[in-house]
């Protein structure tokens, strides 16, 4: 297993779908990390592909030129779904209850998830479903940035540091047999943290962890 028991502790242990009940139809990453995400879907997205995009709100961020076949969401509140334009459909599922995801295995060519691997509980599971509905040679994105909501992250990553989170997504997918080797993207906040501290504006970082799903697990 990737984690221990006591590293998918989390502050706020109530019910996941309580805290999310109100739409939050803002961006929780500045315009940097959207543009830079945008331009990583440009390069690792194909048009005309089927596209998941997991643990989603009202906005996928998936560039605007590029046609896809199908686009699936999947979020825990049915509102911020409900107005993102970019899906065909979604579905409401608290992944840390029922990690299963109601998908047929092979069906998409990429998964994404972004800005929201910090609150999965039980990412091994998850990660293998990821893994299951993927087509083979179909593309994996995880991105993140250093914000979140601190309650409800779980303390692996609560108590990491920027770099050991890295290091947790690619030991998420090195956890499921069928995962390539995990690229990554790592572009730190670029500025120190004690000019940002005093004002001075600075890009949120940029980190995504990218796998493919082999041709063949053996």
């Amino acid at each position: 297993m990737a984690l221990q028991s006591n590293q998918r502790a989390k502050l706020d242990e109530s019910d996941d779908q309580l805290f999310y009940s109100t739409p939050r139809l803002v961006t929780h990453v500045d315009e940097g990390f959207i543009t830079q995400l945008m331009d990583l879907y440009r390069q690792r997205l194909r048009p005309h592909s089927r596209i998941l995009d997991l643990m989603s709100s009202w906005v996928s961020h998936l560039p605007q030129e590029m046609a896809f076949e199908w686009v699936e969401g999947h979020g825990l509140n049915a509102e911020e779904l409900q107005q993102n334009p970019q899906l065909d459909h979604y579905f409401v599922q608290n992944l840390n209850e029922t990690p299963h995801l109601p998908l047929a295995d092979t069906s998409f060519d990429a998964v994404l998830n972004a800005v929201s691997v910090q609150y999965l509980q039980y990412p091994e599971q998850v990660f293998a479903q990821m893994y299951r509905v993927l087509r083979p040679g179909g593309v994996a994105i995880v991105s993140f940035s250093n914000r979140m909501f601190y309650q409800k992250a779980i303390a692996a990553w609560r108590e990491n540091s920027e770099a050991g989170r890295v290091e947790l997504v690619k030991r998420y997918f090195n956890s499921v047999p069928g995962f390539g080797t995990p690229d990554v993207i790592a572009r730190p906040a670029n500025l120190p943290m004690f000019l940002q501290l005093m004002g001075f504006p600075s890009t949120d970082p940029f980190y995504a962890v990218v796998a493919e799903r082999l041709e063949s697990s053996a």
